[in-house]
């Protein structure tokens, strides 16, 4: 069982899911990552989702970021969204992610702001883990 799964709209997010990454290995916390477009891979990302046994999730993708918003769709756990800046220095995406119709609860971080994706994760996580939140307060 891994703690956060980690998908990407695109390979090319992969800078962003790097920073995501180097922090939930910095504090201990297990993820695994997958590359599912919401739009040209919907099958793939609704199988990837049902099978995953990960506690909180995180969307990471730019232009009309729907990403977030169909894995909130799919799940009742924690999801966080990522805006990738690919166009419009990633307002659109952002607007997107903070937008998300009642009911389909997403959270929202920065543009390209992996590292905050991941301690939000984290926060979560703590809850319910005490080690985890001693390693949050170093």
């Amino acid at each position: 069982m891994v703690d956060v799964l980690i998908i990407l709209g695109s390979q090319s997010d992969m800078p962003i899911a790097d920073k995501v990454t180097k922090t939930l290995d910095e504090l201990g916390v297990s993820y695994e990552l997958k590359v599912a477009s919401a739009h040209r891979q919907p099958d793939l990302l609704d199988s990837i989702i049902k099978q995953s046994d990960a506690k909180v999730f995180i969307g990471i993708a730019g232009l009309s970021a729907a990403l977030p918003g169909v894995i909130s769709s799919k799940t009742k756990k924690p999801v966080i969204g990522v805006p990738v800046s690919v166009n419009l220095g990633g307002l659109d995406a952002l607007l997107s992610i903070a937008q998300i119709p009642p009911g389909v609860p997403v959270a929202a971080v920065g543009i390209d702001n992996g590292k905050n994706a991941a301690l939000l994760a984290a926060r979560i996580l703590a809850l319910s883990n005490p080690q985890l939140a001693a390693r949050l307060e170093k």
